[in-house]
Formats: C-alpha cells, structure tokens, sequence
C-alpha cells in the first residue's frame, strides 16, 4: 500500500463507507456537502458494476487508515488519511 500520494480514484463509485469519530457513515451519489474528521478504521468503497455484470453495485475494496480527514463537495469524495 502506497504511503503518500493518490491510493485510490475512480469515477463509478456507487458508495464509500468511512470511519467517522461518532460511527461508520456511507456517502451515497448527490451526498449534501460535508468536511469530517475520521478514526482509525476501514474505508469501504463499493464501485459499480460493469454493464456486462447488469448491476448496480460492483467491486468492493476496503482501505485501513489510522485517521485523517473527508471533504464531500459536488460528488467528489477527497480524503486525506494517516
């Protein structure tokens, strides 16, 4: 796992979980705009899947962080972690 620079980025993310200081919470597409600070935990990202698999939810990955920080703002998830 890289320790500096862009871990992850993608275009067609049906959700992102992310461990916030009062619990897990899920960003869903049209998400209001929010800035959070996270906990050590897990950040769950659920892609969509490819026309050919006819869902709507696809891979999933799973990122470990130590804590850091969520910017939610017009559909665009950027997170800055330890």
């Amino acid at each position: 796992l890289r320790t500096d620079g862009i871990v992850y980025q993608n275009d067609a993310v049906a959700a992102v979980t992310l461990p916030g200081e009062k619990g897990l919470f899920t960003v869903l597409p049209q998400h209001a705009s929010l800035i959070s600070s996270l906990v050590e935990g897990s950040i769950k990202i659920v892609e969509h899947a490819g026309e050919k698999e006819g869902g709507s939810e696809g891979t999933e990955r799973v990122i470990p962080v130590k804590g850091g920080f969520v910017e939610v703002y017009k559909n665009v998830v950027s997170v800055c972690v330890k």
